[in-house]
């Protein structure tokens, strides 16, 4: 494979340009850019999808404070420094950060960027009923001040050592307060126009968006950087398979940038030989992974309750049989299939950063029948005569739900076989990528609603801080049906001990000690089988032989430098 791994940075990568063409290359000088993303995006605004594609399509649009480059390092993206105990822009009790935009920046409809816009972004995200999937970014907030037209204060209800997660990364990101005023609470669904082309700072703006299908882009006109972004237009397609979108950029040459490849290692080799494109992976903190619902999804439930933790799950609320269910997988044979050298088993929540996962979860890497047979007998759930479990007149039979991908089928088929060897009947549903991972509050097949009984996916977190990810896990952050469906406690766990942990982390300001609570935070949810880690996969995209300028990030989004990507000229 002519694969790039953990590419160089955005300097480094254009000082080995020629450096005659950085002298012409102008704006919109690259003509158009095609991206393909076979899971296609529901909407352009992050706060109310928790998925990945949304998040990466609105980063080239709507854009926060600061983020994170692909070293991890924190980088000013709307203001000119980052704020710091040494230069005075973290106050020294550890309760308050100081944000000073840049000035003279503008939307994209020409009027001035305030901190009011920055104050509203809060608020819009921290309403209540308005159901903001990245909500977590903002916990523990006193307040958010605006204390002049540039300048904004953001002060903590308690301690915070890690006070960069408001408005920091491509899921805390600043909207426009003049298009969004009328779409707080309940109503942001429903302000479609500016769901659909947010106005942003970012390098482009939406000119056509049709929704799980194709995102038009131009050149925003007030990008603050003069020269950029050298492609006038971006055509960003959406839909098909993992297959097809390798197909187009390694093979046909249709696209120039393919997402998330998730195939079979030999599959990608096979297609790259075509010389048309290459394999970019990164490893950092995205792992695969099984949810296991702690509350009840019957349809027999009436629709304010179903999926909610006021009814537990008949099955799996028992830990002997989420142990079970664990430790009858194969991890190892699942990456070999699945990853080959793009995936490491794994039996952690938290993979990155390295010093981060904890090394006392390891037992989860062989596969043992045996034990999971104890489990379920001791637990007290008897063979039938066709193998399958009974307890108390209940079949053991759980209903398993994916998006619909090629690796994930496999891997369906291998766990269905794993789990039915221990007496588990497992009935499987795969879900268009698109829907799946959507953010339309009436559907039922959305991984936020989880109407069924284990569903498999992969996530990670922006920087190199699991904080705000850990945070996710905290009762009463399930998505329901008050929250317009969403949030990212996605399995409804809810652990009053693991609350108190994360509070303490939240507080502690310690390297060492902060460390220490991730591990202790990591171990808990896993040991409680709270969800069954699988892989921790690298990310995988590709790109045309013809486009520069693109650096892998596995901390912030995949396109956080947009503006810089160009036309190789031959």
């Amino acid at each position: 494979m002519k694969t790039r791994v953990a590419l160089l940075g955005t300097a480094a990568a254009l000082a080995m340009a020629p450096a005659m063409a950085l002298a012409e290359r102008e704006r919109g000088s690259s003509g158009n850019l095609n991206i393909i993303y076979w899971q296609a995006v529901s909407t352009m605004n992050p706060y109310l999808s928790g998925g990945t594609k949304e998040m990466n399509a609105a980063s080239v649009v709507l854009e926060p404070l600061a983020r994170f480059d692909n070293l991890g390092e924190l980088s000013p993206w709307l203001v000119d420094e980052i704020p710091t105990l040494e230069n005075g822009g973290v106050s020294e009790d550890l309760k308050s950060i100081t944000w000073t935009l840049t000035e003279g920046l503008l939307w994209s409809d020409g009027t001035p960027v305030t901190s009011a816009d920055v104050v509203f972004s809060y608020e819009y995200c921290t309403h209540p009923e308005g159901g903001c999937s990245y909500r977590d970014r903002f916990a523990g907030i006193e307040r958010v001040e605006a204390v002049d037209d540039l300048t904004i204060t953001v002060h903590f209800e308690d301690v915070t050592p890690n006070p960069y997660l408001p408005f920091v990364g491509a899921g805390s990101v600043i909207i426009q307060q003049a298009q969004f005023q009328d779409c707080l609470g309940a109503r942001a669904p429903e302000c479609t126009d500016a769901n659909f082309a947010p106005i942003g700072t970012g390098p482009y703006v939406v000119s056509n968006f049709r929704p799980n299908d194709v995102i038009e882009f131009v050149a925003n006109e007030n990008y603050r950087v003069p020269t950029q972004p050298y492609f006038e237009t971006i055509t960003w397609a959406g839909g098909g398979d993992a297959t097809g979108a390798a197909r187009a950029v390694f093979q046909t040459g249709e696209m120039d940038y393919a997402w998330n490849l998730q195939l079979a290692p030999e599959v990608i080799e096979q297609m790259e030989a075509g010389g048309r494109g290459e394999l970019l992976v990164d490893f950092g903190p995205l792992m695969e992974r099984i949810e296991l619902n702690f509350t009840d999804p019957s349809p027999d439930l009436p629709p304010d309750e179903r999926g909610t933790r006021a009814h537990p799950h008949p099955i799996l609320s028992d830990i002997r049989v989420r142990e079970a269910l664990s430790r009858a997988i194969d991890r190892e044979l699942l990456t070999e299939i699945g990853f080959g050298p793009m995936g490491m088993a794994t039996c952690n929540f938290i993979v990155a950063p390295p010093a981060m996962a904890s090394p006392n979860n390891d037992n989860c890497l062989v596969q043992d029948i045996d034990r999971a047979n104890e489990l379920l007998d001791e637990a007290g759930w008897e063979r039938g005569a066709d193998g399958i479990r009974v307890k108390d007149g209940q079949r053991l039979e759980l209903l398993f739900q994916t998006s619909t991908n090629a690796v994930r089928q496999d891997f369906q088929a291998l766990i269905q076989a794993d789990w039915r060897e221990i007496g588990v009947d497992t009935r499987l549903r795969n879900i268009d990528a698109g829907v799946f991972f959507g953010s339309d509050p009436g559907s039922d097949d959305t991984y936020l609603k989880f109407f069924a009984d284990v569903q498999m996916y992969a996530s990670l977190f922006e920087g190199t801080d699991p904080t705000p990810h850990l945070e996710q896990r905290r009762c009463g952050r399930e998505p329901q049906p008050s929250t317009q469906w969403q949030g990212q406690n996605i399995n409804r766990y809810c652990n009053e001990e693991y609350d108190a942990l994360w509070a303490e982390l939240n507080r502690e300001a310690d390297p060492d000690r902060r460390q220490e609570l991730v591990i202790a935070l990591n171990d808990m949810f896993v040991q409680d089988y709270a969800h069954l880690p699988l892989v921790a996969r690298g990310r995988v995209s590709a790109a045309s032989t013809t486009v520069g300028g693109i650096v892998m990030n596995v901390w912030d989004s995949e396109h956080w430098n947009q503006a810089e990507w160009y036309r190789i000229e031959e």
